[in-house]
């Protein structure tokens, strides 16, 4: 029910930026989301690392993930654009590389609930900066390939009615598919993280469709749908 109601209530007005008439819409962090037209549901995609740590853990039976209980699960990206999609009205549901396809699924399995065109926004985190207020957010690719990865999962599956800015990602990953794991261990992220002793946990996130697991946020903790 939430989902109907974001796109249908106090709407704000058009913008050239909202990609509103677009199914599929992309565009980056918590501004990003502010920016697009309310959706029914956001997919928010953090790769490296809490799409992937929140997935993780529900796919070792975690009952739940809070945004709040772990801060070594969260993150200063994904946590708080998860908490501004909610706060939205949209279904939030986590989506990466990992399990996209199963991600794209959810989605057509919400439209098929709400027996109505659902709108799906696609918001990868990138990276920000710092952590003082007026930090920049820094692109991330390994964010652009798990967009790009669920937009691509999307089309296939049927939804394909996607804006620029999500079609350019969805063709970055089919074009750089088969290099994801070269890519994400060699990115910025990934260097930082193998540096800390998390090298495994950037080569589980660049496993392709390695799960049907799908975190849906209810109530300040992630489940699996």
């Amino acid at each position: 029910m939430r989902a109907a109601q974001a796109s249908t209530s106090s709407a704000p007005e058009p913008t050239p930026f909202d990609q509103r008439s677009y199914q599929v819409r992309l565009d980056w962090g918590v501004d990003g989301l502010a920016r697009l037209a309310p959706a029914d549901v956001v997919v928010v995609v953090d790769v490296l690392r809490f799409s992937t740590t929140v997935t993780r853990r529900l796919e070792h039976s975690a009952d739940a993930v809070s945004l709040d209980a772990d801060a070594d699960a969260m993150s200063t990206n994904g946590a708080p654009l998860a908490r501004a999609a909610e706060a939205s009205g949209a279904v939030v549901l986590l989506g990466g590389v990992r399990n996209a396809t199963s991600v794209a699924r959810a989605c057509l399995a919400i439209q098929h609930e709400r027996a109505a065109r659902t709108s799906v926004a696609v918001i990868p985190a990138g990276e920000l900066t710092g952590r003082e207020p007026g930090a920049t957010l820094r692109f991330a690719v390994e964010d652009l390939l798990g967009a790009g990865a669920v937009v691509a999962a999307l089309s296939a599956l049927g939804t394909d009615h996607t804006s620029p800015d999500a079609a350019a990602a969805c063709e970055a990953y089919v074009g750089l598919g088969r290099a994801v794991a070269h890519l994400l261990t060699a990115s910025g992220s990934g260097l930082e993280l193998a540096e800390r002793g998390l090298g495994d946990e950037v080569r589980a996130a660049a496993a392709i469709d390695a799960t049907d697991v799908v975190p849906v946020l209810r109530g300040g903790a992630f489940v699996a749908r």
